[in-house]
């Protein structure tokens, strides 16, 4: 099968946006050769700082197709004709044919280079029918029409013009090379007057461009690569990732030390560089004293470098770089150089550092209340005295003491006033914590301050420790409450506030503390923070858009409500919100994210650790025979009574008459529903999930009798709804333990 080379050079394309230009560059030929009948096999891509290519193959030619299309009825007016006619592009002397036409016949009414139309008889007169011819075409031909669209529409995050044309494109383009089965697939950019740089495709590209300059040819997708690596250029930015990996270990392995790990800046490096050579410099020890994580932030975002570490943990004086050259000098000169940059970046680095421990990190709070938080939410002056009434709420119910978490909570935000914060905003929480113990803070409110944000991401740590496990949760249940109740919730395309983040932050902190948080009331608490939601300042639409979606789609307040029913319905809906955050994180752990929505379905149940036991025990009991049988049968049960509901226009109710039970299988299950569901409700009170689900499993045997032997829906209305009432006793038994219609499968 012919071979596809696909590649556009262009000037430095920024590293973040590489791979997804690649993949953009591999679907859109696909979705372009698709209309064409033509598909990719084995389609992958290569990209670099200069290049994207596409490697696939593909058919010589497209298929031969023909089609027919039913066309208007014989005399039919001009009208219809006339639409016929603009729909296929038929040529003049094809209109004139049909108009010309008098009857059915087997000769065709018109006969041009690929159509032929017909007129063929039918029962109330004749038709005419158009026969569309396709024949193959060669798929270099096809590709040449396709491609020049595809690069002028291509979707670049950003892009930009040069010179007199309108071409867009990331970067300067330079230079199309474009092979199929080893030939040239010819086309130009130019779109009329525009002449698009002159740009067209050829069988040329370049290797690097300072230890190879110049253009070569190539015959092949093994010549291009090999090429390109005879010419300095490692076209895969997976083995460029791979040996700027093992370089940079290998070197800091020689002196006993080990790279801090960082996909994200090994990703971003492999994309800055054709041919990676790794090297390390070294750090003035004059430096060494700033915090570790300062160091590694001014290295990495302003220089691209890799931090190196003692084997006990502790930063070293050495950095990692990666030049795109092998220097004549071994890189001594290139290292010179770096570590030139580095010392005037960390001298800018230490002059902030200095300068923010001047005063305590309090002295920073009054910056604060100039500084918006959202245009809804206040500024983040507001923020803070929120987060200080809210962490000292919850903790008595995580175990800590209000006082040291009012305190962290209260210095929490402190940081983003500091200069530090203004110029690596990546540190914010982590400088707090070191000018919290500058200013001789406990050292628990210092560890708060540093880790409230956690976890910042999967892979990131929860804070275990009770004070600061308090101000996390004040942060993200405040941020949640706030945002949900200014009606700023995610859509399914955005996310702008990061609640899905804070969403899982809290589900993550929960679980992995086994804390039993009171949700509901939580976040009453965090909502009644904000003064648009207090007394005579209430803004009446303050969280209402929730409360109301709660409301309408039927959710009633518990008896005892805590807190006013529109609160409580405001809270269940960012509940709602947690619980399924919950079920996709479930469902990417591999677990029955089905049987959360079946624990979370019943009860009103706000305590997270106690809703994932309900759901463990659930799963152990659908492991049984006798838990499947039992949640079919109760499937059946609902489904009759949701039909019979239906029609009879009312609900039954989980009750019964006994002098109205007649069978003996009926009389069967109403006993065993009767022993059942007290044992149900005293294990569920203490809190034996596994407990509730022993004391359904004797229903199985009286439910299947009952089906098999007793006819609900009885000629004598009185036995029929009796009959229904205690299908819904059966319905209602088993809702007390999870909402059963929930489950899948």
């Amino acid at each position: 099968m012919p071979e596809l080379l696909l590649e556009i050079l262009s000037e430095e394309i920024p590293a973040r946006m590489q791979a997804r230009a690649a993949e953009d560059l591999a679907r859109l030929t696909a979705e372009a050769l698709k209309p064409a009948g033509l598909a990719l096999e084995g389609a992958r891509t290569l990209y670099g700082p200069r290049r994207i290519a596409l490697i696939a193959e593909m058919p010589a030619a497209t298929p031969a197709t023909e089609r027919e299309e039913k066309g208007p009825r014989l005399g039919a007016p001009e009208q219809a004709l006339g639409g016929f006619a603009r729909k296929f592009s038929l040529p003049d002397a094809a209109v004139a044919a049909m108009r010309a036409a008098t009857g059915a016949s087997d000769a065709p009414v018109y006969e041009g280079e690929g159509l032929t139309i017909l007129a063929r008889p039918e029962k109330s007169g004749a038709s005419f029918l158009l026969r569309l011819a396709n024949p193959a075409r060669s798929s270099a031909e096809v590709l040449a029409e396709a491609i020049p669209a595809l690069i002028r529409r291509f979707p670049w995050p950003k892009s930009m013009r040069w010179g007199t044309s309108d071409l867009i494109w990331v970067r300067p383009m330079q230079r199309i090379l474009c092979l199929l089965d080893g030939k040239v697939v010819p086309f130009r950019l130019g779109d009329g007057a525009d002449d698009a740089h002159g740009l067209h495709s050829a069988d040329v590209t370049e290797g690097h461009r300072i230890q190879s300059p110049g253009a070569f040819a190539v015959a092949s997708a093994a010549e291009y690569e090999a090429g390109l690596r005879e010419r300095s250029v490692i076209p895969d930015a997976a083995e460029r990732e791979r040996m700027i990996e093992e370089g940079i270990t290998a070197l800091a392995a020689a002196e006993g030390l080990e790279v801090v790990p960082d996909r994200g800046l090994l990703a971003e490096v492999a994309g800055l560089v054709e041919w990676p050579v790794p090297l390390l410099g070294r750090i003035d020890d004059a430096f060494m004293d700033l915090p570790p994580e300062l160091m590694r932030t001014t290295m990495r975002v302003n220089q691209r470098y890799f931090a190196l570490r003692k084997p006990n943990g502790e930063a070293a004086a050495r950095f990692a770089l990666v030049a795109n050259i092998d220097a004549t000098d071994g890189g001594a000169a290139i290292v010179g150089g770096n570590e030139r940059v580095l010392r005037a970046r960390l001298s800018d680095a230490r002059f902030f550092w200095d300068l923010d421990r001047k005063g305590n990190l309090e002295a920073f709070l009054p910056k604060l209340d100039s500084v918006v938080f959202h245009a809804k939410l206040g500024t983040q002056g507001d923020r803070v005295r929120r987060l200080e009434r809210l962490a000292r709420h919850l903790a008595p119910m995580v175990g800590s003491e209000s006082d040291l978490a009012g305190r962290a909570a209260r210095l929490a935000k402190a940081d983003l006033a500091s200069g530090m914060v203004g110029e690596f905003p990546e540190l914010q929480g982590v400088m707090g914590r070191y000018y919290a113990l500058h200013a001789g803070e406990d050292s628990r409110v210092a560890e708060a301050v540093g880790a409230h944000y956690r976890p910042l991401g999967p892979g990131d740590a929860v804070p275990s420790e009770p004070t600061a496990i308090a101000v996390a949760l004040a942060d993200k249940l405040d941020q949640l409450a706030g945002f949900f109740a200014a009606d700023e919730r995610p859509t399914g395309s955005g996310d702008p506030y990061a609640l899905r983040r804070a969403a899982l932050g809290v589900i993550r902190i929960i679980r992995e503390n086994g804390l039993r948080l009171p949700l509901a009331d939580a976040l009453a608490e965090a909502f009644f923070g904000y003064p648009m939601a207090q007394g005579s300042t209430a803004t009446p639409e303050f969280g209402m858009a929730v409360a109301a979606e709660r409301m309408n789609a039927g959710w009633k307040p518990p008896a005892d409500p805590a807190h006013p029913p529109m609160v409580a319905a405001f809270a269940q809906g960012v509940i709602e919100f947690l619980a399924e955050r919950l079920r996709v994180q479930m469902r990417a752990e591999g677990l029955r994210h089905d049987l959360v929505a079946a624990a979370f379905g019943t009860s009103g149940d706000d305590d997270l650790n106690r809703l994932l036991a309900r759901a463990d025990a659930l799963r152990d009991f659908l492991s049984t025979e006798a838990g499947t049988d039992l949640v079919a049968a109760y499937r059946r049960a609902a489904n009759i009574l949701r039909i019979e509901e239906k029609k009879d226009g009312r609900a039954y109710a989980p009750a019964i008459d006994p002098g109205l039970l007649r069978a003996p299988e009926e009389m069967a299950l109403a006993a065993a529903l009767e022993a059942a569901r007290p044992a149900v409700g005293a294990a569920l009170s203490r809190e034996d999930f596994a407990g509730a689900m022993t004391a359904l499993a004797p229903l199985r045997a009286p439910v299947d009798a009952f089906f098999d032997r007793v006819t609900v829906n009885d000629p004598d209305r009185s036995q029929r709804a009796n009959r229904l009432g205690l299908l819904a006793l059966l319905r209602a038994a088993m809702d007390e333990v999870a909402d059963i219609a929930r489950i899948e499968g």
